[in-house]
């Protein structure tokens, strides 16, 4: 068969769209992808053949289930939970649980589609999945997410293994869910195993875990300063979000001589003047972990701190870095960081801005590190847990930390070598999907039609 005579991306996108109805986001994620993809195999027989791509954007199965509990009032709830195993081609499905309201199967679809490209980009073993469930944690007491997280657990052990799949967390589900689960599959399974990453440290967690993603995003964010001739130090950041992800990344950029003005959650954002140091950022972190109150009390606490409904990105600054949600940058913000001399974006969430956004940056020739990329250092700590739980051995911070360093350069090579427009430019998206493709294409390849 002639290259001309395959489908081309208007085609592919449509056969998307028909076999997926109702499910934007995923056929979003799909869509960044392939538009790169193309490209890349036009010369390419054997992709075209293979019918590497749209396997690729067909998961190899995906596990819905009911999850049954009793809250503190002796009510009986209902809930829906999923796991989306896409790809196993390189390793064992690896990815996030999220507990949310807005999970739904065309969520988690895009999440375990992007999660593939991610995991191929850290060079680690591990395939692409993720899971969830339409139940929100916030406001719950303890004894009911514990209640909710072993009635998921009961269902969920049945397709996950070391060997198999390996959940992570995500939004939603923090050290505490962690715990829980793996003490129901413990309790279920009579084994003692690797199963879940982002585990606390008394049971097997990495000590690298909790920063990783947010540091890593920032390591991203400095290595393309430096591929341009430029540094963190004496530039201030935007960042969306107010966990995990958001006051690690706040607190590297300090660390590297940065300014963070702005902190959200989703009652809106603060925007702090003087800078949101060490001492703040652990303020918010006591916020959120321990009291589960709301950003708007920062304003409250501190002088000069002002709160605002919304999302940060008309606040001026020289960098981005939105840690929030998908979807959370769209269009017209997008324009607005551009016009207010935004230097760089790095995102530490999962797909955060919205394609229009992208091409905004794209257009402005900005540097932009997609979260496939930029965010990888979380799955790429969770599979150095899933190598420390396989050994019996634990590596302490200074030597994860290393590693996590150089794991976040390779990733910015891999993007660089794809990527490199040839005018000073890197296009940062097309890089990480190529590279991330290339590896799990090649892999299918080999193992012929399965």
């Amino acid at each position: 068969m002639a290259v001309s005579d395959h489908v081309n991306l208007e085609q592919f996108m449509e056969g998307v769209k028909k076999r997926n109805p109702g499910q934007p986001e995923f056929v979003q994620a799909v869509h960044e992808v392939a538009q790169d993809i193309f490209e890349f195999m036009e010369d390419k027989v054997e992709y075209h053949e293979a019918q590497i791509l749209r396997r690729i954007a067909e998961p190899d199965r995906i596990i819905s289930f009911r999850v049954c509990w009793e809250d503190d009032n002796h009510n009986v709830r209902v809930q829906r939970g999923w796991r989306v195993q896409n790809n196993n081609a390189i390793g064992p499905y690896k990815g996030g649980i999220r507990f949310h309201p807005s999970v739904t199967e065309s969520v988690l679809k895009f999440l375990a589609f992007e999660q593939t490209f991610k995991n191929s980009l850290t060079g680690l073993p591990m395939g692409g999945g993720k899971g969830g469930a339409n139940f929100n944690p916030k406001g719950k007491s303890d004894a009911e997410v514990m209640r909710f997280c072993q009635s998921f657990m009961t269902e969920l052990y049945r397709h996950i293994g070391p060997d198999t799949d390996v959940p992570a967390g995500d939004i939603g589900v923090g050290g505490r869910e962690i715990g829980y689960m793996f003490g129901q599959y413990k309790r279920i399974t009579n084994r003692w195993e690797g199963v879940l990453t982002g585990k606390g440290q008394e049971y097997g967690g990495s000590q690298m875990r909790p920063e990783a993603t947010g540091y890593g995003a920032v390591y991203f964010l400095q290595n393309m300063m430096k591929h341009k001739g430029m540094d963190v130090e004496g530039h201030t950041a935007v960042i969306s979000g107010s966990g995990n992800v958001a006051t690690h990344a706040a607190e590297k950029i300090t660390q590297l001589g940065g300014k963070v003005l702005t902190l959200s959650d989703s009652g809106g954002f603060i925007h702090d003047p003087d800078g949101i140091d060490q001492e703040k950022i652990d303020w918010v972190k006591h916020l959120k972990t321990v009291k589960r109150g709301r950003i708007s009390e920062y304003a409250d606490e501190f002088k000069g701190a002002t709160f605002h409904e919304g999302r940060p990105w008309n606040v001026t600054a020289d960098l981005a870095l939105p840690c929030a949600t998908q979807n959370e940058l769209n269009e017209d913000e997008a324009k607005a960081l551009v016009s207010n001399g935004c230097k760089g974006v790095s995102e530490g969430a999962n797909m955060p801005t919205t394609l229009e956004g992208v091409k905004v940056f794209h257009d402005a020739k900005l540097m932009y590190g997609p979260g496939k990329a930029a965010n990888a250092g979380g799955v790429a700590v969770s599979g150095l847990e899933m190598s420390q739980n396989s050994e019996r051995i634990s590596w302490n911070h200074e030597r994860l930390g290393e590693m996590l360093t150089d794991l976040m350069k390779g990733i910015h090579e891999k993007c660089t070598e794809y990527g490199d427009q040839g005018d000073g430019y890197v296009d940062y998206v097309k890089g990480a999907n190529i590279a991330g493709f290339k590896k799990v294409a090649d892999a299918m390849l080999a193992f012929g039609v399965v």
